[in-house]
């Protein structure tokens, strides 16, 4: 199998370190992407700026309560874009609104996870979504 390549886009740096952390663990060949807002996570995905050699991901993990462009925006961005609408997008969020779950599923998510307050949690979560995700889920091709 060829390297996943995984977009987070966090701005939380004891969120974006447990991610790090968890994603370590994981017996899959993978290569983390971090960005840390809206605009900078709509840079790499078009590959501009500081972004031009980086890889198609092939799964973005993708907090809603961001800088510059909140998360809501970028899920929009994403899946209207006919070479981007296909990968994966997990909303990884410390909200619980019904509002905000109904708003990414219609805005496409494929997923939504409230963030955990406790570590070892928030790490199981993270474990979870490789599980499912990679081991289980036949992801589509980025290379088009």
């Amino acid at each position: 199998m060829t390297i996943l390549n995984i977009l987070i886009i966090e701005d939380n740096p004891g969120d974006i370190c447990l991610i790090n952390e968890a994603f370590y663990e994981i017996q899959i060949e993978h290569k983390l992407y971090f960005v840390e807002n809206g605009i900078e996570a709509m840079l790499f995905l078009n590959k501009k700026e500081k972004y031009i050699m980086v890889p198609t991901p092939n799964f973005i993990i993708l907090d809603l309560n961001l800088p510059k462009k909140n998360g809501f925006e970028v899920l929009r961005d994403i899946k209207k874009d006919q070479n981007f609408k296909r990968i994966p997008v997990i909303i990884l969020t410390i909200s619980a609104s019904e509002v905000d779950i109904i708003k990414s599923y219609e805005a496409y998510a494929n997923c939504f996870i409230k963030k955990p307050v406790d570590m070892d949690d928030f790490i199981k979560i993270i474990k979870g979504i490789a599980d499912f995700w990679f081991k289980f889920v036949k992801l589509p091709p980025v290379d088009f």
